[in-house]
């Protein structure tokens, strides 16, 4: 008779602990329903312009936010609803601002593009292409400066690999052997076109040779290959070892925006990427590993969809921003100030 092997469990489960993957599944759920809310509420006129949504991504938001602490620091992306939610912003000030509401994140002047909570350690996400590595340079050069332990997270998509802004953010950060860590969530396309036509390297993570740092690439769709990576890069960053280069292979559910009509991806290959969804493929691995029991999924799960709930009702409740108040909380300082500086 042949004995039962059982699974052996990843490093990343034993390092974080029961208390912390229920975080984690808590968070990449959240995120999830998030974003169905915010797209349902797109489609009811309650958002206005467009926004780009992460569903399919989220394994690679918190398997990178779930290791780093409160004063460690990210920069986003236009698609950077998870990255915000992973490093502990609030859905009900996410839904305010983008419902336009004073009470948003950013008073209702950043919409969904442009959230940032510099208390929380959240830098801004940023909808220029590659715009988020300088900052991040930045960043880690002042932490650095002022001798503090902390990192700063930089996340951009696969087609901010070519611009020249990646290039010089990685040259730099690797000459100063900076705190920063460097995370591609590859999802196969920048806009409409994929990497195969647009990237001459066939692994984006090569490029790190380059500039002298470690490179990898790992399943973006599993939370304990992007949990362990991370958890290696930012101590690595931590202690002084310099930046690392994760490339995270990923991909979206919805098209590139609620403008993006899809077609140039066939039915097979998104529905082939749905199969491997992230949020499934970790609760189920969860359970299999005796980490948690179905009825902690489903009481999760209920309090999730209770906070979106009342999430959105705070964002419609709220005030709309004062006409008065037009110029506030846009620059550094009051315009009346400036001008009489």
């Amino acid at each position: 008779m042949n004995a039962v092997l059982k699974p052996t469990t990843p490093e990343a489960y034993t390092r974080l602990g029961k208390a912390v993957l229920h975080k984690a599944l808590r968070q990449m759920v959240l995120i999830r329903r998030f974003e169905e809310g915010a797209e349902q509420a797109y489609m009811r006129g309650l958002v206005h312009g467009t926004m780009h949504l992460s569903i399919g991504q989220e394994a690679s938001a918190v398997g990178v936010g779930i290791n780093l602490g409160a004063e460690d620091c990210i920069t986003s992306t236009h698609r950077g609803h998870g990255h915000c939610i992973a490093k502990g912003a609030e859905p009900k000030y996410m839904f305010a601002e983008f419902f336009g509401k004073d009470t948003g994140y950013c008073r209702g002047r950043g919409g969904s593009m442009h959230i940032a909570d510099v208390a929380g350690g959240n830098l801004g996400a940023n909808g220029i292409v590659g715009g988020g590595i300088p900052i991040a340079v930045g960043a880690a050069l002042a932490l650095k400066q002022m001798k503090k332990p902390n990192v700063v997270v930089c996340f951009f998509g696969d087609g901010a690999n070519n611009e020249g802004a990646f290039h010089e953010g990685l040259n730099m950060a690797a000459i100063w052997k900076l705190p920063v860590v460097f995370v591609c969530e590859n999802n196969k396309y920048g806009m409409s076109t994929s990497t195969e036509r647009s990237t001459a390297v066939k692994k984006i993570a090569t490029r790190a040779l380059a500039y002298d740092m470690p490179g990898l690439t790992v399943d973006g769709n599993s939370f304990a290959d992007v949990a362990e990576a991370a958890h290696t890069a930012i101590e690595r960053a931590r202690t002084g070892g310099g930046p690392t280069l994760i490339e995270c292979l990923t991909y979206r559910h919805r098209g590139h925006s609620k403008s993006d009509r899809n077609r140039y991806r066939t039915k097979e290959e998104i529905e082939s990427w749905v199969e491997r969804d992230p949020i499934v493929l970790f609760e189920q691995d969860l359970l299999r590993h005796g980490m948690i029991e179905q009825h902690e999924v489903d009481e999760l799960v209920k309090s999730v969809e209770k906070e979106i709930e009342d999430s959105i009702e705070f964002a419609k409740d709220s005030p709309a921003p004062d006409i008065a108040s037009l110029t506030d909380f846009v620059y550094a300082s009051p315009v009346a100030e400036a001008a009489h500086g």
